[in-house]
């Protein structure tokens, strides 16, 4: 083969990869944004719109699979990760809201790294949900929610491998915990004040009936 048909044929294998990087980039970015939505649809307890959101994510992460499966460099570049990432997330987010069983990395078939992110991510996500609860004096939910973000923790923080394994999960482990101290303490300050609330009314209570005894 000469020099001129070696270029070409080198060429044509470089446009094959630009436009499998090119679909590989508006596939991850429609993902991503059909998991922010399925988030979104979780936190506002719209749990059928969620669902259909779901499987519409996982059609798509499928699409992106199969459409990078013969280029492999792509499939594993931070753009395609962070949306199985993504994907990650909102899939556990609405397990773990939903209390129902979390999916692993091989059932929704994400890479570890970006499966162990996702899962860290998600249990942040958490915070939201249980200050909206709080808001709506909805404590018990928040405890049970708050448990599973220290379990995820605890599951993370044994994770010792190097940033280039893990896709940096050190520094989304360490946010996780800065989230779940705030948020602890926001549950506990919530918890005395409806037990200072409890201890007032009965309070209250005591004092009505000794007036009416004395009436």
């Amino acid at each position: 083969m000469n020099l001129e048909a070696i270029v070409e044929a080198t060429i044509a294998r470089l446009d094959e990869t630009n436009k499998a990087r090119e679909t590989g980039l508006a596939t991850s970015r429609s993902l991503i944004r059909q998991c922010a939505n399925a988030i979104r649809a979780t936190h506002r307890h719209e749990w059928e719109a969620a669902e259909v959101m779901l499987g519409e994510a996982d059609r798509i992460a499928a699409e992106l699979r199969a459409r990078l499966s013969e280029h492999s460099a792509i499939l594993n570049a931070g753009y395609s990760q962070d949306a199985f990432k993504e994907y990650a997330e909102a899939r556990l987010v609405f397990a773990m809201v939903r209390g129902t069983e979390m999916p692993g990395p091989d059932q929704i078939a994400v890479e570890p790294a970006a499966y162990l992110n996702g899962l860290a991510e998600a249990a942040s996500e958490l915070r939201r949900y249980i200050l909206d609860g709080l808001r709506k004096g909805d404590v018990t939910t928040g405890e049970q929610l708050l448990a599973t973000m220290d379990d995820v923790y605890s599951q993370l923080v044994t994770v010792d491998y190097p940033d280039g394994v893990t896709g940096g999960l050190r520094r989304t482990t360490d946010a996780l915990r800065a989230v779940l101290e705030r948020t602890r303490g926001d549950l506990t300050a919530a918890i005395r004040q409806d037990q200072l609330m409890s201890a007032l009314s009965q309070v209250e209570t005591r004092l009505a009936a000794q007036e009416d005894s004395k009436s």
